[in-house]
């Protein structure tokens, strides 16, 4: 990354993850006990944007989003001045619901269901998004699927996300996109367009696979060797310099002349999991963190499975995240699994 600029500016979904633990997830025609609630927030801008400040407090971090000047908005702007995050270009409009996200939790085996109300998201656009002036380095944006008019065709391109990276490209940001997994086709028609606006990737196997269209999973196991080939093929499709997949055993990272590096998850003790809501935020942190500090290219595989591990010890997005120091010291604590078989790709 150049040196000229320093940190970075997230956009998109800002909303508030309602959390709750259930004891497992319910039957239909059943009812089930809420066992603990609470209100944090949540999306790919605000959870990127507090990682980052809570893993390297030295790194600057603004924003851009689009809230309801209600109590859930009030939350969100609180979450982000309380963590140092830059919100001068976070627009409120008192005619909107902030976005809200119902975020169950299975204690039986911390797997996460979600279940949203975008409005304010809905009417997020291009036009909320200023540049000028801005001195961060990479914008993190997010999340296709939730925003209806970024969604959407936008003045000539295929989408309005398509005309946000356009827009960053041009004031020297560098760009990189999080995505959530939403059935393949829907997936392909939103982030395929991206593909030559971004500069980074950060996905996971599933999503890989789906842009690739190819299969990355099977019987719920990851095929490192099917996740190489996939990252080749959507590498060819755009204009990346480093494209990385994470998986439960570990990560791949390509770059742009083919080379392939990989390093294996670590080995955190299912029964200390909590939740796995916002592992991935915490991942792609954790590796840009990594890449902003400039260290190689492995060992920000390292630093981003370091904070996935952290932050599986709460329910919510980052209340378990640290910063990298701590969370390096608990990868090495519980130690890391074995190597990765790359296999032929």
């Amino acid at each position: 990354m150049s040196s000229s600029r320093s940190g970075f500016i997230t956009g998109g979904t800002w909303c508030v993850d309602h959390n709750m633990v259930l004891p497992r997830w319910p039957e239909e025609e059943t009812a089930t006990r809420i066992l603990s609630a609470n209100a944090q927030g949540g999306g790919a801008g605000c959870n990127f944007a507090v990682d980052i400040r809570r893993l390297a407090p030295e790194i600057p971090v603004a924003t851009v989003g689009l809230c309801g000047e209600d109590p859930d908005g009030r939350l969100l702007r609180g979450v982000a001045t309380d963590h140092g995050i830059d919100i001068s270009r976070f627009h409120v409009d008192p005619a909107l619901r902030t976005h809200r996200t119902m975020a169950f939790t299975s204690a039986e085996n911390g797997r996460r269901t979600h279940i949203f109300e975008a409005d304010a998201s809905d009417h997020l656009t291009p036009d909320h998004f200023d540049f000028d002036g801005v001195t961060a380095r990479m914008l993190h944006l997010g999340l296709p699927g939730t925003h209806a008019l970024l969604d959407g065709p936008w003045q000539g391109d295929p989408s309005g996300w398509v005309s946000v990276l356009k827009k960053a490209r041009a004031a020297g940001l560098r760009t990189n996109m999080e995505v959530m997994s939403i059935p393949r086709d829907d997936l392909r028609r939103l982030i395929l367009p991206c593909l030559p606006h971004l500069d980074y990737l950060v996905v996971n196997d599933y999503e890989i696979g789906a842009f690739a269209d190819l299969q990355t999973v099977q019987g719920g196991a990851t095929s490192v060797p099917g996740v190489i080939a996939a990252l080749r093929r959507v590498m060819e499709l755009g204009s990346m310099e480093i494209a990385v997949a994470h998986f439960p055993g570990g990560a791949v990272a390509l770059d742009r002349s083919g080379g392939v590096q990989s390093h294996p998850s670590t080995r955190f003790p299912q029964a200390e999991v909590k939740g796995t809501n916002g592992a991935g935020d915490a991942f792609a942190a954790g590796f840009f963190c990594g890449h902003h500090r400039g260290v190689a290219l492995r060992d920000c595989l390292a630093y981003a499975h370091a904070a996935a591990a952290a932050s599986l010890r709460s329910v919510d997005t980052y209340g378990a995240v640290e910063s990298l120091e701590s969370c390096l010291a608990l990868a090495a604590r519980t130690g890391w699994r074995d190597a990765l078989e790359l296999g032929a790709a």
